[in-house]
């Protein structure tokens, strides 16, 4: 799913998204999105540093902080979950409201110890132009890369 901005000189997906079939159970991929302290093995935009342990999301309200490569620190929000299906939270810098980009992540089991993962990217309610910047740079490319290092990772565990 795409939607762009409408002025052309600035025209950028605000909605991306990137899949791929995983061999391994939605149960075991969603262990490894639900839990930040292992977000870093598969991170494809390659900005995640560390995650404290103990944080595995449980639910809507969680909140659960990442160090970034830059020494930042970002406190994602949880909006939406389903337990072994749908994970989505809205990053903020720490102690701030989120800016309005969402990260998604959805999976449908297929049987046999087969799942497709979905990863979206969404900021269509980003309006700071700072932000929008760095939002442009998310591209289909980078959550794909995110969804081949998580199956790399668990198809090489079996």
């Amino acid at each position: 799913m795409d939607e762009t901005q409408n002025d052309p000189a600035e025209a950028a997906p605000r909605v991306v998204s990137a899949s791929r079939v995983i061999a391994a159970a939605p149960g075991v991929i969603f262990e490894h999105i639900a839990d930040p302290a292992l977000q870093t093995a598969w991170d494809g935009n390659d900005n995640l540093a560390a995650a404290a342990s103990g944080q595995r999301v449980r639910g809507v309200g969680d909140v659960f902080a990442m160090t970034l490569t830059t020494g930042a620190v970002r406190e994602n929000h949880v909006v939406d979950f389903d337990e072994g299906l749908r994970i989505a939270w809205l990053p903020a810098p720490e102690g701030e409201q989120p800016p309005g980009h969402l990260w998604r992540w959805d999976l449908e089991p297929l049987g046999e110890g087969r799942t497709r993962v979905i990863h979206t990217y969404d900021w269509t309610d980003l309006h700071d132009p700072v932000r929008q910047d760095r939002a442009r740079r998310t591209t289909e490319a980078s959550l794909q890369a995110s969804v081949d290092r998580l199956a790399a990772l668990l198809e090489q565990d079996g």
